[in-house]
Order: C-alpha cells, then sequence, then structure tokens
C-alpha cells in the first residue's frame, strides 16, 4: 500500500443517522458507600463529545473530509450542545428540532480510568420530522460524493430503504453501519459494516472460517450488497465480495477502549472511497485508523496527520 494518503480535501460526505450526546463524569474513587455495595466517585470534571452518527461525521471530518450531518435532536440543552460541538469540529450541520424528542445522551461515569456506569436517556422521534429531513436529504445527495446512513437503532432512519434507493439512483455509493436483526431494510446498499456479533444476530452462529464466508455471502447476495465488511475485534477485519474474501490483521497495540471504534471504520471507508481509493485499500486503512482510536478513552477520532504517521 501506498505510503501516502489521497487528498480527503476533495471528498465529500453525507451522514444520516442517529446522533446522540456523549458525557463523561471523571473522578475519584477512595471508598465503597455505606448505603450500599458501590463505589463513590468523587467527580473532579466533566466532558462532553458527539456521539454516534455525530461522532461518525467528526471522525469523517478529522480526516480533512468536507462533511454534512443530516439528523434529528430535541428541542433540548443537549441539541444545542451537539449543535455547537459538531460546529467546532468543522461540520455542516442539518440538525431539525423535534420537541416531542429528548435529544440522546450517554452519561458515563469514569473513576481511575475505568468504566463505572453509563445512563441512558432516550426516546424516539416522530414521523413528521423524519419526513420532513427526507427532502432536505434530496437536495444534500447531489453534492455528495459518499452517503454514510449510521443507524443506532433510535428511530432517525425510519425511511432508510427510500434514502438507499435515492442515493443509487443518484449514482452515490451508500455505506451503512446496521443495528438490530433485519437487514432486509438495507437492501441494494453498496456496503454494510457489522460487528462480528451485529453479523452472529442475522446469520447464526459459524462453525470456521468456510462457514463464516459462505454466511456472509449468501446475505451480501440476499441483499443486492457490493461487499460486506465484517469487523472482528482482535481478528481484525475481512471484506466479502463477489471475488472472495480480502482480510486485514489487527494491528497489535494496547486497546483502552473499543467504544465508537466502528464509527471510525466506516468514516475512515467513506472518506477513502471519496478521495478515490480502491475498495481493500480504504479497508487497510480504516484498519488502521480504528487501531488508533481503541488506544484513547471514549469516543474518538483518528486524524490525518495520525494516520500519516502510522503509514510512515
Amino acid at each position: 500500500m501506498s505510503a501516502r494518503l489521497p487528498d480527503t480535501a476533495r471528498a465529500r460526505i453525507l451522514v444520516v443517522g442517529d446522533v446522540m450526546l456523549d458525557r463523561y463524569w471523571f473522578g475519584e474513587v477512595s471508598r465503597i458507600s455505606p448505603e450500599a455495595p458501590v463505589p463513590v466517585v468523587h467527580i473532579a470534571r466533566t466532558e462532553e463529545r458527539p456521539g454516534g452518527a455525530a461522532n461518525v461525521a467528526r471522525n469523517a471530518a478529522a480526516l480533512g473530509a468536507r462533511v454534512n450531518l443530516l439528523s434529528v435532536v430535541g428541542s433540548d440543552e443537549a441539541g444545542q450542545s451537539l449543535a455547537r460541538l459538531m460546529a467546532g469540529e468543522g461540520v455542516s450541520t442539518s440538525l431539525h428540532e423535534d420537541p416531542d424528542l429528548n435529544t440522546t445522551i450517554k452519561l458515563r461515569v469514569i473513576g481511575r480510568q475505568q468504566q463505572l456506569l453509563r445512563i441512558d436517556f432516550e426516546n424516539t422521534p416522530n414521523h413528521e420530522v423524519l419526513q420532513a429531513k427526507l427532502a432536505e436529504f434530496e437536495q444534500l445527495i447531489a453534492a455528495t460524493d459518499v452517503l454514510i446512513l449510521s443507524d443506532y437503532g433510535k428511530g432517525g432512519l425510519a425511511h432508510i430503504a427510500q434514502m438507499i434507493q435515492m442515493a443509487r439512483a443518484a449514482g452515490v455509493p451508500v455505506l451503512v453501519d446496521p443495528k438490530g436483526d433485519d437487514y432486509v431494510r438495507y437492501s441494494g446498499a453498496t456496503l454494510l459494516t457489522p460487528n462480528r456479533s451485529e453479523l452472529r444476530q442475522v446469520v447464526g452462529r459459524w462453525s470456521d472460517e468456510i462457514d463464516l464466508a459462505r454466511r456472509a455471502q449468501a446475505l451480501r447476495l440476499q441483499l443486492g450488497l457490493d461487499g460486506l465488511l465484517v469487523t472482528r475485534s482482535e481478528e481484525g477485519m475481512t471484506l466479502y465480495r463477489s471475488g472472495g474474501a480480502a482480510h486485514e490483521p489487527a494491528r497489535a497495540r494496547e486497546v483502552f477502549d473499543v467504544s465508537g471504534a466502528g464509527d471510525t471504520v466506516i468514516a475512515t471507508l467513506a472518506v477513502m472511497l471519496g478521495a478515490g481509493c480502491e475498495l481493500v485499500e480504504a479497508m487497510r486503512l480504516a484498519n488502521l485508523a480504528a487501531g488508533i482510536v481503541v488506544g484513547k478513552l471514549g469516543t474518538a477520532v483518528a486524524t490525518r496527520a495520525e494516520l500519516e504517521a502510522e503509514l510512515g
């Protein structure tokens, strides 16, 4: 593989999906509560980061691409925080406000660099806001090189089948980070990026590599996909296409936190494809980027400079 990255500044990426706000409370644990057998955390500092599809968008922007983010948030303080954070990341956002929606928040309590607790606040958006989003989606897709649909199962992609059809009709490749066990709604996409456990939910348990390849290729053909990229944690990642499979082993390093690594993988794939890379080369770069972010705490990004350093 070339030791140089392509011109990522030319890549125009549209990210559509479920956004959330990741909140972190960092503190020290020095005793157990007298009220219950739980640690008492003395909070020293707090932090907010974009999560879900918003984390995908900031990962794409960190690699130098021009990024649009289309999603739904609540008319609340968390939604305003997300908009402010994304502006700071250099991402163009269209965050439709739904007064009946609470912006999804994932609050993580961290003590001694370990996650002690996660608290989720969420509900589902209503249909009207999502329908309004579809008209804007049609306008944005005309100026897009690669579309990412980031499905976190929060209801932000109720019209995903229609979005896939519209993008493919415009000649735009569609990359989907899937959720749940109903993959039929992703039919016609260019590429799906399930992790090992997500794929197992859909195709069942496999006995060996040959069995995995058979099941993966059968799913790819059933859904009419160009490719199926399975991220496999310490086993790296495997791309299944009509010509067979290509595998990329994991990079040996200390794993600090895997949260958000899937966001980095799909963002890197999209940016590299948008910059003119072939799919297997884009996968290799996505694997390198994933190796960078798992060495960081919480949802994080791999920058273009960090990726260049890995290649060097």
